[in-house]
């Protein structure tokens, strides 16, 4: 259980450095590919098995980590844009609803059951996202106030069905910190390039507190998925109850830091919507 209240905690926390980031105009694109050489060192020394270079490409799950890694840092930019464009308790409900995605798929890649209850919490699950991007409880949402939460949703969503897929067909138990280092590795590449675009032209100047931000970013990146993976594989806890205890609480604690430190005002669809938002997991993931 300790594994888990870590994870709940870091995860939380990863909202919160990217507000840090709005704040203290830390440039976010910057800071999470330096945060991606962080988690890739951190993945490499907690390596149980040693691969060269040469080696990883031949692995079987190398083509499933490149795709992750692309996802990993465009869903990580988006979650630290929605974060600051719309508070922490949207990018914490829009992110933590994508598991409704996966639940969804694996109805049809895993031949998985469903029935009238998780029908309903899918239903619910889609209309917290709604409503906690509402601005106002008099106006319907705009469309660009809706735009990178639901991008959030598609992509968080997108990456736990891939990395469930190729988790579970391709990676042994004992490659699984390599397969990580990998998607780290694959997301490093794929943000150096367009981060060496940009400042060649001189779209961005590379700033010390950028490096530091993504030290902040990179070890509870890391950890914040490690801690998950070591909770899943606790003895005496189904992955259910885990990913239920998991989710629900990273909403709850992520509006509590958005109330207590960023003093963010949440109308009532947004309660609404976070309501919504952990009833309905509880219903897709013990249903």
């Amino acid at each position: 259980m300790i594994f888990l209240i870590f994870s709940v905690f870091i995860t939380s926390l990863l909202f919160v450095i990217f507000k840090l980031f709005d704040v203290y105009k830390v440039n976010t694109f910057q800071a999470i590919v330096l945060n991606y050489a962080v988690a890739l060192c951190f993945g490499f020394v907690h390596s149980e098995i040693s691969l060269s270079v040469t080696q990883i490409p031949q692995q079987p799950w190398f083509l499933g980590a490149t795709i992750l890694g692309f996802l990993f840092i465009t869903v990580f930019l988006v979650m630290g844009i929605t974060a600051q464009k719309n508070g922490l308790s949207v990018a914490s409900v829009a992110g933590k609803m994508s598991v409704v995605i996966p639940v969804v798929l694996g109805i049809f890649l895993y031949n998985e059951s469903i029935g009238f209850v998780k029908i309903i919490g899918i239903i619910l699950a889609l209309v917290a996202v709604y409503l906690s991007s509402a601005k106002s409880d008099t106006s319907s949402v705009k469309f660009k106030n809706l735009l990178f939460p639901l991008l959030l949703f598609l992509g968080s969503g997108s990456i736990d069905t891939l990395l469930k897929y190729t988790e579970t067909t391709y990676v042994p138990k004992e490659a699984l910190p390599m397969f990580l280092s990998t998607i780290f590795g694959c997301a490093l590449f794929f943000g150096f390039f367009i981060l060496t675009a940009q400042l060649l032209n001189k779209k961005g100047v590379f700033e010390w507190k950028t490096f530091l931000g993504g030290i902040a970013l990179g070890v509870p990146n890391y950890y914040s998925m490690e801690f998950l993976l070591k909770a899943l594989q606790t003895k005496g806890l189904e992955s259910s109850t885990v990913f239920t205890i998991n989710n629900v609480s990273i909403v709850i604690l992520t509006t509590v830091f958005a109330l207590t430190f960023f003093k963010e005002k949440l109308v009532k669809k947004n309660w609404l919507g976070i309501g919504l938002a952990i009833i309905s997991i509880l219903l897709v993931v013990s249903a």
